[in-house]
């Protein structure tokens, strides 16, 4: 086996599938067009991700939030490659911020990436996928919603998911599922309490 055959292997998921992202586009910023036209298949998982990362970031997360909720719509539509429109497809990541977010995920996600490996099962099947998808939208308005501490939990819980399905391991997806409809649970909830406080506030006013 060769040095960059065992290096390949050795490498954490995210940070592999960002390297590979990163060497098909070798220029300052790739375009989510770019990306979408360029993995096909792969694409819906991989733009997921790459749209997710920023979300473990405070203050990066609404910025992403659009993109990801048509993702997610069209996902959960059952469509098998995504449908970027013109404003969107233009949208792009710089190369750099990209590999540093890798870097900084896969130490998060350290011990989750050792356990993933292709397996079949239920959430790589259309019904499966679609409720992955669906759960995606409704990360996106977790993330697009001002609200402490409420970007991370889904985030995290939805990067597994695309992990998952891009690894083509569902055991891994389903993780991501419950982790992913955990911190939409305390996300709501957060969300809520502070709408109602604002309410109150207003009626207190007024």
């Amino acid at each position: 086996m060769s040095a960059d055959a065992i290096h390949a292997e050795n490498t954490a998921p995210i940070s592999r599938i960002v390297a590979e992202v990163a060497a098909a586009f070798p220029g300052e910023r790739i375009t989510l067009g770019e990306m979408a036209e360029a993995f096909g298949d792969r694409a819906f998982g991989l733009l997921l991700l790459l749209l997710l990362l920023p979300g473990l970031l405070p203050g990066m997360a609404s910025v992403f939030g659009t993109p990801l909720l048509i993702l997610g719509i069209q996902m959960g539509l059952g469509l098998r490659v995504p449908k970027l429109p013109g404003i969107l497809a233009r949208q792009s990541i710089k190369r750099s911020d990209l590999l540093r977010l890798a870097s900084a995920s896969s130490k998060g996600l350290a011990k989750i990436e050792r356990y993933v490996k292709p397996r079949p099962g239920f959430f790589l099947t259309p019904p499966g996928e679609r409720i992955i998808g669906w759960l995606t939208a409704y990360v996106a308005i977790m993330l697009i919603l001002p609200g402490p501490g409420t970007n991370g939990p889904p985030a995290f819980g939805n990067i597994v998911m695309a992990l998952g399905l891009i690894e083509h391991d569902s055991k891994v997806a389903g993780w991501g599922v419950a982790l992913t409809i955990g911190g939409c649970v305390f996300a709501t909830v957060v969300l809520g309490i502070l709408a109602w406080l604002g309410f109150e506030a207003l009626s207190w006013l007024f």
